[in-house]
């Protein structure tokens, strides 16, 4: 009798540390999952895209730099429909044009965007074109320092990260973003803390933010 309880204790333990295996083995494959969800294809972004206006994202636009207008340049004069200032809407719409990339005055400004649900960031994405196209905004236009932050309805803001635009790499650059313990926002805050060298202004082409949406929005 003594032996079989021994051995019904063994196979207790045994059961216990199956059990701790496999719920071991659980929060791997999700750990997993969640890094496959994070890895990010620089040349065609799989994540999904929340700064979407298709989508219902928008522009706070109390909160936004003001636009840049065109008006007095040679480029205005040449060609009259470059003079009204881009909005910056057009930040969030794919396949735009390069003339349609959005101004603002100097090279220091921000943008908050509002998107369609609470997200838990993980990732931004910044493109611009290098295409000669593109002289309407030069690349001295570009943005460079970067700082991005998420807003709750207060304003408050939650630092995610800040990182360089380089010029000399790919038009489409994907950041990582840093979030404790998935905190969720509905403002994403773009702030640019400097370009390449214009002082008059800085052009923004397309903004995405990618991450999960809240479990409770």
């Amino acid at each position: 009798m003594g032996l079989l309880a021994k051995q019904v204790d063994l196979m207790k333990d045994l059961r216990r540390e199956v059990i701790h295996l496999f719920a071991q083995m659980e929060r791997m494959k999700q750990e997993v999952q969640e890094m496959r969800e994070a890895l990010l294809d620089e040349d065609n972004v799989q994540l999904p895209a929340w700064a979407l206006k298709t989508s219902g994202a928008t522009i706070d636009r109390q909160r936004t730099s003001s636009s840049y207008a065109w008006g007095g340049s040679w480029l205005c004069t040449t060609l009259g429909f470059l003079c009204a200032p881009n909005p910056p809407d057009n930040i969030l719409q794919p396949d735009r044009t390069p003339a349609d990339s959005w101004a603002f005055r100097g090279s220091k400004g921000q943008v908050v965007i509002r998107l369609p649900a609470r997200i838990c960031p993980s990732a931004l994405t910044l493109q611009h074109l290098f295409q000669p196209a593109a002289a309407v905004c030069s690349i001295s236009s570009f943005p460079r320092n970067i700082a991005v932050s998420g807003l709750n309805e207060e304003g408050k803001d939650t630092p995610l990260g800040t990182f360089t635009y380089e010029i000399g790499k790919k038009e489409i650059q994907i950041f990582s973003l840093k979030s404790e313990r998935c905190k969720a926002f509905k403002y994403i805050k773009i702030n640019i803390l400097s370009n390449w060298g214009n002082s008059k202004y800085t052009c923004l082409y397309r903004v995405q933010v990618h991450g999960k949406r809240a479990v409770q929005d």
